[in-house]
């Protein structure tokens, strides 16, 4: 069907707010810390232990916010507004109040207010799109968390020369400074999408994005599937979460002191998570997502590894691409192939893989920094890091040729 010029400025305008819209709740509300991170433990503000556990509050609050989308009630358009206002307001308190407590339950809400602006804009965007016959921009919509960490990492090193106060009230103000940019484009009404299901990252969007199959009993083997893909989903939270949490520390660990290069190695991540939701929204429905997601988690292990094993300008800067490429990608396959089970009976095995996700990122830091910091090196966390996503793409291509011996890759 051809697009009429209203189809083409209303899809667009659909996506690009909602694009906008995550990159402040993913880029800016959950991901600002990591480009913080390195300057509050400068400061003195945090050791390494303190730091990992502020990140793990942060994802617990996503988890639990993400899992309460179900029962909320409110118009869509009403919540990312919120979610938004909510962020900004939770992002300038950051510089305003002092304290490991109150930090916790900033960040902690952080989380919350994050998943519910992700979740209601990808069911709102991606009712948009499919009303003005635009769903191949799903990619635009998703490339917001990436262009939310470009923000945050090229304003971090900047910001942050003022102090760390300085810094969050920054983004804070970035925040309100895009909100009134988007404001009027969540204010129409005309779309009541329900939340598009309980998700992390670009899991809400992906799911109801993805072609439907129909609903029928699991056989045996599907229920197989389903556990597999639950247990194994875990794995990716875990996996990249060391990395994500900590990068713009570890290169300022590997790089020689003084040098501008750590500031630039988590925008570079941004730039990856933007290129690669754009192609990885464009990937064909007939190749087989668990051959996908064992793809991409071999990308990311590998991004791990070149971390610790080339701790150069330009083995950090591969790795961040190795690493930031995959990032939406992962998602989208993975919620693709839940639909690909239960079709419209997928919601409560996305949330099981949800939960299975955002119990990996919780895990991930909490793990990560006593042992950083009594090594005095992330080398050891990483390497496991890397262990987990290596095994989870061993494991989801054993799962695809046990469950379909013969099988084209490129067939679901």
């Amino acid at each position: 069907m051809s697009l009429t010029g209203y189809d083409r400025r209303g899809a667009w305008r659909a996506a690009l707010g909602c694009m906008l819209a995550l990159s402040i709740a993913m880029g800016l509300g959950r991901f600002a810390f990591t480009p913080m991170l390195p300057i509050m433990l400068h400061e003195g503000k945090l050791d390494l232990q303190a730091g990992g556990l502020l990140a793990s509050l942060n994802y617990l609050g996503y988890f639990f916010g993400a899992l309460s989308c179900a029962a909320i009630r409110v118009k869509p358009a009403r919540m990312v507004r919120a979610g938004l206002i909510g962020t900004a307001v939770l992002l300038i308190g950051m510089g305003l109040m002092q304290g490991f407590t109150a930090w916790g339950a900033l960040r902690t809400a952080a989380g919350v207010v994050s998943a519910w602006t992700f979740v209601f804009a990808s069911g709102w965007g991606l009712r948009r799109l499919a009303e003005t016959h635009a769903p191949a921009l799903a990619g635009v919509i998703y490339a917001g968390p990436g262009a939310g960490i470009v923000v945050t990492g090229l304003l971090g090193g900047a910001v942050g020369r003022w102090g760390s106060e300085a810094g969050w009230i920054g983004f804070g103000l970035v925040s309100l400074l895009i909100l009134a940019f988007i404001w009027r484009i969540f204010g129409d009404g005309r779309t009541a999408a329900a939340p598009a299901g309980t998700g992390n990252g670009s899991a809400a969007g992906a799911a109801s994005a993805a072609p439907a199959a129909p609903v029928a009993p699991l056989s045996a083997a599907q229920r197989s599937d389903a556990r597999w893909l639950v247990g194994l989903y875990g794995l990716a939270g875990f996996g990249y979460i060391i990395s994500a949490t900590f990068l713009p520390v570890i290169a300022r660990q590997a790089l020689p002191p003084g040098s501008a290069w750590p500031d630039l190695i988590w925008p570079l991540f941004g730039l990856a998570v933007i290129v690669g939701a754009l192609i990885g929204a464009r990937a064909p429905a007939g190749w087989d997502n668990r051959l996908q997601l064992a793809g991409g988690y071999l990308m990311q292990s590998l991004g791990v590894v070149l971390s610790v094993a080339w701790p150069t300008i330009t083995g950090l800067a591969v790795a961040s691409l190795l690493l930031g490429l995959p990032f939406t990608a992962i998602t989208m396959y993975a919620m693709r192939h839940a639909r690909h089970l239960r079709g419209n009976a997928s919601a409560g095995l996305i949330g099981y893989a949800t939960a299975s996700y955002g119990l990996g990122q919780i895990v991930g830091p909490l793990f990560a920094a006593p042992l950083a910091q009594r090594a005095g090196s992330f080398d050891l966390p990483l390497l496991v890091a890397a262990a987990a996503l290596a095994l989870g793409a061993v494991l989801f291509a054993w799962v695809w040729s046990r469950s379909r011996p013969g099988a084209s890759p490129f067939r679901t």
